[in-house]
Parts: structure tokens; C-alpha cells; sequence
């Protein structure tokens, strides 16, 4: 993890539930900061890997790591690990004392984040839908972009303890709103990945020298976090990092199943997913997301 200043907050007893490659840092920015974290991973190991690179202490539950504390961190994989670590005996919620927050970093759907914004309410428990943007290298060096949903007084209690890993954090609406702005993200990306991919197959079929040609107009108005971060290395072939194309796929089936609710048209959207089908077919599940260049250079 890369060294980092934090801003002066009042200490906290928190927990993270979840340390994948995007909240194994996340926690360790919450150690770092000062706040006495508790961690639980499905895979104790993991937990105790963590404890023994920050200290805190682990749990053999969401539950037990729950208990005491004043904000519950969550980032998992989908709504039924959510659920899984949230609900039922041994879920966070039964461990949570009255008026401590939950905070879901999980990219999930609007649905669900609603839902168990509604049973918390009913414990008086708060709970704030908060995905984040800046993939692992974000997480790493603590400056993700975090979109959140839920009750602006339950926000601000949770805002400068967020802030340890965030680079930005804003509330932009009601439960279920982060998530949304989520969706806009990654519906925002697929259709920039494309077209880089396209641009760069294009450009290498006529011959150009395509790292020269992505310095030149990556001053203009093609300027983009794709191309500056991912132009040269689709240029190379390489897609050993970043955002996997199992998880994209992930993200828009929500952001496709999302847009069959409320009617908002989403062509590209539902062709770029196919694409990314192509992709894994090809072997390529977990290739960062700019691989979408692969299946040009193998129809060429």
C-alpha cells in the first residue's frame, strides 16, 4: 500500500466485511487512519494475513466482527454475498448495536440496497449505499471515488472516516441512488473501452505507430482515464491488471436489468456486453476490460 496523509478524525471502532483485492486495502487505509478495525473475510486466512500486516483483530463472523461498532464496512461480490453477510443469525445486522451505521461498498443493484436500507431502519440502524470507482490501484492508494445513497445526516457521520481511502465522496440521493451512479459509471465505460479498442485496431491495421498517435490526441478532446491508463499497454497486449471482465459483465447485467425497470434504451450498452461475452469465451474471465481489443485483433 502506498504511503499516504490522512485527515485528523476522531477515532473509531469499525468493522470491513470483505478483503477482496479492492477492501483488504480499504480496511488497512482504516487501520492507517487511526480507527480500530475489526475484519471478516470468508476465508479466515485472508483475515488473519490482514491482522498480521495491521493489527486490529479478526472475527469468525459478520456478526461478531459487528458488535461494538460504529460503522460496518461491507465489500463483497454481488447481492447474495451481500445478503449472506448482512442477513440471518450470523449477519452483521444482529450483531450491530442500536444507531452504528452499515456502509455497503459492494457494487450491487438498487434493489437490494433499498431493501436493506428498509430492515436496518427497522433495527435503527443506518445504512448508506456507497460503490466505488478507481479499481485496486484506487484502493491501494486510498483515492477512490465513492458514489453514495441514503440519509444525508447518516452520510455526514460516515463521510470523514470514508474519506481515509476516498479521494472523493459525495451523497448524490436517496437509498439505492449510489448504486445508480454506479451503473451511470459503468455504462460511461464500456462504451469508451470500445471505442478505444476499435481506434487502436484501427490505427495498427493502417500502420501507425499507435503509442506515438495515443501521445498525440491523448492532448485533445480523445483524452480519456481509459486512454491514458490502458491505451499503450492494448497497444502491447496486455491485460494482466485492473478491473476483470468477469466483474464488468457483472456490472452491466445490473445496469441492463436496471434499464428493463425503469426504460431507459441501452444499445451500446447491450452490445458491448455481448462483446465481453466474446471475450470470456475466449478464455479471458479474468483479462482486465481493455481486452476488448482481443476479439478485434482475432477477427482481423
Amino acid at each position: 500500500m502506498s504511503e499516504r496523509s490522512y485527515e485528523p478524525v476522531t477515532p473509531h471502532k469499525v468493522a470491513f466485511l470483505g478483503l477482496g483485492v479492492m477492501g483488504y486495502p480499504m480496511a488497512g487505509h482504516l487501520a492507517r487512519a487511526g480507527h480500530q478495525v475489526t475484519v471478516y473475510n470468508r476465508t479466515a486466512a485472508k483475515a488473519g494475513q490482514w491482522t498480521d500486516e495491521y493489527g486490529g483483530r479478526s472475527a469468525s463472523t459478520p456478526r461478531e466482527a459487528a458488535a461494538d461498532a460504529d460503522i460496518v464496512f461491507c465489500c463483497v461480490g454481488n447481492d447474495d454475498d451481500l445478503r449472506s453477510v448482512v442477513l440471518g443469525d450470523d449477519g452483521a445486522l444482529a450483531g450491530m448495536k442500536a444507531g452504528a451505521v452499515f456502509v455497503d461498498h459492494t457494487t450491487a443493484s438498487a434493489q437490494v440496497a433499498r431493501e436493506l436500507h428498509e430492515t436496518a431502519g427497522q433495527k435503527q440502524l443506518g445504512f448508506v449505499d456507497a460503490p466505488v470507482s478507481g479499481g485496486q490501484a484506487g484502493a491501494v492508494n486510498g483515492v477512490l471515488t465513492v458514489m453514495c445513497g441514503g440519509d444525508p445526516a447518516t452520510f455526514e457521520r460516515i463521510r470523514p472516516v470514508a474519506a481515509a481511502y476516498s479521494r472523493a465522496i459525495t451523497l448524490v440521493g436517496a437509498p439505492g441512488a449510489g448504486q445508480l451512479a454506479k451503473m451511470v459509471n459503468q455504462i460511461c465505460i464500456a462504451g469508451l473501452v470500445q471505442g478505444l479498442s476499435e481506434a487502436i485496431a484501427f490505427g495498427i491495421a493502417a500502420d501507425l505507430d499507435m503509442k506515438l498517435v495515443l501521445e498525440v490526441i491523448g492532448k485533445g478532446a480523445a483524452q480519456s482515464w481509459q486512454m491514458d491508463n490502458r491505451g499503450t499497454t492494448m497497444v502491447d497486449d496486455k491485460f494482466d491488471f485492473g478491473f476483470a471482465v468477469d466483474w464488468m459483465r457483472k456490472d452491466l447485467g445490473l445496469c441492463l436489468d436496471e434499464a428493463k425497470r425503469n426504460g431507459a434504451p441501452l444499445p451500446v450498452t447491450a452490445l458491448v456486453d455481448q462483446f465481453y461475452g466474446d471475450v470470456q469465451r475466449m478464455g479471458g474471465g479474468r483479462w482486465d476490460t481493455s481486452s476488448l481489443i482481443r476479439r478485434l485483433r482475432k477477427a482481423g
